[in-house]
């Protein structure tokens, strides 16, 4: 059974919440399997948490739009095709590939990807004429309008009065559903509009039809629990399915985001790595994988191709991923600490979320041996190597990776295999170094 606008999940075995193995899609309940966690999730303090607060988790990708308009980021066409491709396989239920009418070049762009992926393909456009007919004529499957509601922005950028947005928005919608697509409305600045014009204007669009209401915190200024409020007012004024854009200024984009699905929105717009104007967006790879791990939501999203996907955004946009990135960050499932390593050495669990694991998100485990590296870390990254240390040996080598690591320098496996020779640590057996270099592949 597929649900519709959804693109069918893959089957995973589920058993952590009782009587949660059915999802609720928009239109259709569809029974799914997923993997058992590998740690009860609802412990200790969670302990009174018994079912998830949210049902449907929906994922609308901007990169291509939002993420570009990332200052000093460009996406040739190439780029644009390959991942809009990625994000297309990974299940991705709505890509954003671009604003049509801003160039030909965007506009072919914008009609290569609707025609060349399964997903739905949206293009934006302002409550402008020529900008709705570029994005109809582009090919997509839906269009994505916007007017601005606040009042800063009425008078200072759009130079138009509340009377104007509500009219031009409402003919924007018309046309859209006129010519057979789907039409999204975007209220700009909806999280500093007047709260009883976001009512009329949203009522308005939602008489001519409109499909999804956007509900976008443009500037950043959202917090968790007062976004959740205005989902649950703007829900009183529209039919419409409601999708969330939250910006990452005081860094709560994602927190908003699942904010909004626990408020009840159906889809959220993120981009890769969180790129977009000014600090970007509500992360795709946080979205998803707080979804899944988290809210224990399946969102049809292979998330093992995560890593990749950011490694190729990160490449395209020039925009470095931080070391301490959630999810796709270099550091995100490394350990230095002895007591974390060692943990971490005998239970991944101890950690780590036990919930999302670096395979889930196509990563590696690392154990970083520095400053403050443990024995622990060190025998095993000897073993690794071929050693067969004493534990005097893995004392002294300990000891040298710290004073080494205190002096900033890197330890890498050439200076600890340094090391090991320096004090005269043996190595393994021909014969046992083959079997650890087979247990290593």
């Amino acid at each position: 059974m597929r649900c519709p606008g959804i693109r069918s999940l893959t089957a995973k075995p589920f058993n952590v919440f009782p009587g949660s193995e059915q999802t609720q899609c928009l239109t259709t309940t569809w029974r799914l399997s997923r993997t058992p966690r590998l740690v009860e999730f609802f412990q200790g303090t969670l302990a009174q948490i018994t079912e998830s607060e949210i049902e449907n988790v929906r994922i609308f990708d901007t990169t291509l739009r939002d993420g570009e308009q990332s200052p000093r980021t460009s996406f040739s066409y190439d780029e644009k095709r390959d991942i809009a491709a990625t994000l297309d396989e990974m299940g991705t239920h709505v890509i954003e590939a671009g604003f049509p009418v801003n160039s030909e070049a965007e506009f072919e762009s914008v009609s290569d990807i609707a025609a060349a992926t399964d997903t739905t393909v949206c293009g934006l456009a302002r409550v402008v004429d020529k900008d709705v007919e570029a994005a109809l004529d582009s090919g997509v499957e839906l269009v994505h309008v916007f007017v601005s509601t606040s009042d800063v922005q009425l008078a200072d950028s759009m130079h138009a009065s509340r009377e104007e947005a509500v009219e031009r928005a409402v003919e924007s919608v018309e046309r859209v559903k006129e010519a057979g697509a789907q039409a999204m409305f975007s209220p700009m600045d909806a999280t500093r509009t007047d709260v009883d014009f976001l009512a009329e204007i949203l009522s308005a669009v939602d008489e001519a039809g409109v499909d999804w209401v956007n509900v976008p915190d443009t500037t950043g200024v959202a917090t968790p629990t007062r976004f959740a409020s205005l989902i649950r007012e703007i829900r009183k004024h529209t039919e419409a399915q409601i999708d969330v854009h939250a910006h990452d200024d005081f860094g709560l984009a994602t927190a908003n985001a699942m904010a909004g699905f626990e408020a009840g929105a159906a889809q959220a717009q993120v981009s890769v790595n969180g790129i977009g104007e000014r600090a970007g967006n509500a992360a795709f790879e946080e979205v998803v994988m707080a979804a899944e791990s988290l809210y224990d939501v399946d969102t049809g999203i292979d998330t093992t191709r995560i890593t990749e996907l950011s490694r190729m955004v990160e490449e395209a946009s020039d925009i470095p991923v931080p070391a301490n990135k959630p999810v796709v960050g270099r550091n995100a499932f490394s350990h230095e600490s002895g007591i974390h390593a060692a943990g971490v050495i005998e239970n991944t669990d101890t950690f780590e979320p036990g919930v999302m694991t670096p395979d889930m998100v196509g990563a590696q485990r690392e154990f970083v041996l520095g400053k403050h590296t443990g024995t622990h870390s060190v025998r095993k990254r000897l073993e690794e190597s071929g050693f067969t240390p004493t534990d005097a040996e893995v004392r002294d080598i300990t000891r040298r990776v710290k004073d080494y690591g205190a002096e900033k320098e890197r330890v890498t496996v050439d200076v600890l295999t340094r090391f090991a020779r320096e004090s005269g640590v043996e190595r393994a057996e021909e014969g046992e170094d083959e079997e650890q270099e087979e247990v290593r592949a």
